[in-house]
């Protein structure tokens, strides 16, 4: 692992939008739960997202780019509601990863005492067929961005966790 990964997130008109990435991509799960780690902890400030919204990795760049600057981690839509996604809406170009970001009104602690505790989890799409396992991880960080939780696995079957399905589905052809 040579270089280091930078995650800026922007937003407009007060919503999360997304997250640009420079430097390099993450390579590992471990990597990749590291980057969802700094987007829950963004997750959580107070009015920033305003419902479940899934966030697709891009490496498509903007018009005249940060030469550092490799991608984005961009909303996509919501989970529910007039801006919700379709299932199969990513089966013709599969990112290397989606998250799902949950505000603090739409998650339940883990524990009482974090209250204002925001959430997400990540899914890395393999190709079992090809013996290439999905793998996934979950995070929550309370109003300070103390992580109050955080599991990643291997080999995950995404019908086990109700966000992994929702990625899955949206994944599906």
């Amino acid at each position: 692992m040579s270089g280091e990964i930078g995650v800026m997130p922007f937003h407009a008109h007060g919503s999360l939008q997304g997250f640009v990435i420079s430097g390099r991509w993450p390579d590992s799960t471990k990597e990749w739960a590291q980057l969802l780690v700094l987007a829950v902890r963004v997750a959580s400030l107070p009015g920033l997202l305003p419902t479940s919204t899934v966030f697709g990795a891009r490496e498509e760049l903007p018009d005249d780019p940060d030469p550092a600057m490799v991608g984005v981690v961009i909303a996509e839509g919501t989970v529910m509601g007039a801006e919700a996604l379709r299932p199969g809406m990513f089966a013709s170009h599969v990112p290397t990863a989606l998250l799902m970001l949950h505000p603090p009104r739409e998650t339940q602690p883990s524990l009482p005492e974090c209250t204002g505790a925001a959430s997400g989890c990540l899914l890395l799409p393999g190709l079992p067929h090809l013996g290439l396992e999905h793998r996934a991880a979950w995070v929550e960080t309370d109003c300070d961005g103390t992580v109050t939780s955080m599991v990643s696995r291997v080999g995950v079957d995404p019908i086990s966790d109700p966000d992994t399905a929702v990625l899955a589905m949206l994944l599906a052809a």
